[in-house]
């Protein structure tokens, strides 16, 4: 079975964004994003694999018997958009997407292009709807 890529790293978060993100705007946004969800998670930011800040873990094991670790939630400030990792499936999730403002969906992320887009307590209330399910399913996100 492969290698899982993205697992939790020493490097420095800190030093990430200050290498990484070349947008003004984008590196203070990061910073707040970072703030507020170690703030929500009650976990300092960890660098998971080379781009994803994240916090907290969780151990999760498909059924078709690939497994591993993720963080709970975070986020990559990548070049087009943030990816934010902080979605599981369900009613109450969905709700919330109704009024978290202007973003796009992926398979598994909200990718939104600055934080101004989009409406921070419901960020918030994501997040912890977020934690919710995975306490409920502490194996699988599947």
């Amino acid at each position: 079975m492969a290698k899982n890529k993205t697992t939790v790293t020493e490097n420095s978060v800190f030093d990430f964004i200050n290498s990484f993100v070349d947008d003004e705007q984008k590196k203070a946004d990061s910073l707040r994003l970072i703030e507020l969800m170690q703030e929500w998670s009650g976990f300092d930011p960890k660098m998971w694999g080379p781009s994803i800040i994240g916090f907290g873990s969780y151990h999760y094991k498909y059924a078709s018997g690939h497994e591993g670790d993720a963080p709970l939630i975070g986020f990559s400030p990548r070049k087009a958009a943030f990816s934010l990792y902080v979605y599981t499936p369900g009613e109450e999730s969905e709700n919330l997407l109704a009024a978290l403002g202007k973003y796009k969906m992926g398979k598994s992320c909200i990718y939104v292009k600055k934080l101004s887009d989009i409406h921070l307590p419901t960020l918030e209330k994501l997040c912890r709807a977020t934690f919710a399910y995975l306490k409920e399913h502490p194996e699988c996100t599947c």
